[in-house]
């Protein structure tokens, strides 16, 4: 992680302050905005492509994901 993405003491304070069904809803949407972005990046790559084959290679692309 780069010193610029550590978390903040105010940060810290707030998602320490959350309930867990809390935190969760805060994954769940940075996840599907990452979908969402990755999706425009790929249409903007194969701009010939249908949607069926952007969504298929979205999916590809999480499937195989590492964190």
């Amino acid at each position: 992680m780069l010193p610029d993405e550590q978390p903040g003491s105010e940060q810290i304070e707030v998602l320490r302050a959350m309930s867990g069904q809390e935190r969760l809803r805060v994954v769940e949407r940075l996840y599907w905005s990452a979908r969402k972005m990755k999706s425009a990046g790929v249409r903007a790559q194969h701009p010939d492509w249908p949607e069926t084959q952007v969504e298929a290679e979205v999916r590809l692309i999480f499937s195989n994901a590492r964190s």
